[in-house]
Order: C-alpha cells, then structure tokens, then sequence
C-alpha cells in the first residue's frame, strides 16, 4: 500500500516537548526550528511511503451522508469542531475497508466510519463491558439498527482474528488509558497492532497537553509522550495534522471546561502496522 507524505512540522510547544521527552539538551532554535524538528521526528517516526496514493475517500458523499435527518441532534451538533470527513480523509480511510471505534462508547465515530466505507465495508465498533456501554445502550442500539455494516463488538480487541483489520481509530480515549497505566495502554494498544493487516492505519485523535502538568486531571496527554508510548509498541508515524489545531485552548482546562465549548486543541497522528 502506498500512503501520502504528510508530515507534519509540530508547533513551538511541540517541539518543547519532544526535545524534553527524548532528553537532548540541544536548546531549540526557533529560527531553525523546522529543520531540527524533521531531525528529530526521524528518531520516533517513519515517513510515509511514496507513490501512487491509494483509493481516495470521498469527503463530500460522506459530508452529505452525515447529514442524514435520523442521525441525533447530540451528533449534529458535534459534526462541526471534530471536521470528521477531512480527518478521515487524512488518517487514509478508505470505502471497502474494514474499519475499528476503538472504546467507541456510544459510537459517534461508529457511525461515521460506517458512511465512509460504504456497503462494501464493515465497522467494529468495539467496547470493553461497564458503564460506557451500560449508561449508552439505547443509543447503541438505536445506532446499529439504523447502520447494517457496524457490528458491536463488547470484549477486548484481542478476541479479533489477527490481521483483520484495515483500519483503526481511537479518538479522544487514547489518555484516558495512559493516564490510568502506561503498562495497560502497551498492552491494549499492542492488540490493535496484532489485528491490524499489514500495512494497517491506526490513527489517534486526543486532547493536546503539556508536559509536566496534570493531564491526568485535564483528561489529556502531551503530543511527544503519546507519539514515544504508540511507536513503543511497534506502530511507525508517517503523518501528523493540525486540522483539529486550537491556538485558543492553552492547554489547562479541561475537555469539558464550557468555556472551550467541547473545541479543545487536538492532534491527529497516522500510524502504520510495518
């Protein structure tokens, strides 16, 4: 498979980052900046392949199929800060694939998945058992009568054939895992690795914060800390983009602060299973 070069350079506060996280005490040169950045991303990342770009999603059949009257309200409203069709688009999804919600809870991004690959496609829309699938049963089900390529999948990935998967996405979760346990966001995510086909996307979408604060309690994770976890697990980085970029969100609130208004500043990495 071939998948487009789109590296990303990082921000200032990026760059802060993974020098602090790789522990070189070259100061950073803001001047110089994007050279020494691409140096040092070429330590914790993979370029993408070049060549042909494969099969492209079409954003704007999949723009109006999210316009569907049936889809709730809570999900419309939602449609507009988290630009799902251009995200998706970057990340490499694709119709025809067989595509991952990874903790989809409620299945937001179920849906949408299940609209980009199209009849020729499936979605898992995977949970662990508790509250998250408890406290949203009604919504699941109301989300899976109205999509016939979503199938709910309550257990761990590991109970996947291995090699199944096209495609992958945990989105806004990822820090939630790590902030509980470095140890168990290894071992969980590794399991995604392991389903995923040769060649696979894994993409990961999370609320960008700093390193040193308390991002445990900010529901976040610093963008250096959760690139070194993913690419410690096997996954290689060919692409980061600041579609979900927000210079207006510092980074010491959290996500559900209202004066964010649920639009926090957020990464989007692409990574590959080799």
């Amino acid at each position: 498979m071939h998948y487009r070069n789109a590296v990303r350079i990082p921000k200032v506060s990026q760059i802060a980052d993974i020098y602090s996280i790789l522990g070189t005490k070259e100061p950073i040169d803001r001047n110089k900046g994007a050279m020494k950045v691409k140096n040092i991303l070429m330590t914790i990342t993979v370029l993408s392949f070049l060549g042909d770009v494969q099969a492209q999603l079409d954003t704007a059949q999949l723009e109006f199929a999210m316009q569907n009257s049936n889809r709730p309200s809570a999900d419309l409203e939602r449609d507009q800060n988290r630009k799902a069709p251009q995200v998706l688009e970057f990340l490499g999804l694709a119709e025809g694939m067989t595509a991952m919600d990874l903790i989809a809870i409620g299945g937001w991004y179920s849906e949408v998945l299940s609209y980009a690959v199209g009849n020729s496609g499936e979605v898992i829309m995977q949970n662990n058992p508790g509250r998250g699938v408890d406290n949203n049963i009604e919504l699941i089900t109301d989300r899976l009568d109205r999509r016939s390529n979503i199938t709910h999948h309550i257990g761990p990935v590991s109970e996947l054939p291995p090699n199944s998967v096209d495609f992958a996405l945990t989105a806004l979760n990822f820090h939630d895992v790590y902030n509980r346990s470095a140890d168990e966001a290894h071992d969980r995510f590794t399991q995604v690795l392991d389903v995923l086909k040769p060649g696979g996307i894994f993409g990961v979408i999370d609320h960008e914060g700093a390193v040193g604060a308390d991002n445990s309690t900010l529901h976040r994770i610093a963008f250096a800390e959760a690139v070194k976890s993913i690419t410690s697990m096997g996954f290689a980085l060919t692409g980061v983009s600041d579609l979900l970029d927000n210079p207006a969100d510092d980074h010491t609130l959290g996500p559900f602060d209202p004066s964010l208004e649920r639009n926090t500043d957020r990464f989007v990495l692409r990574f590959i299973k080799l």
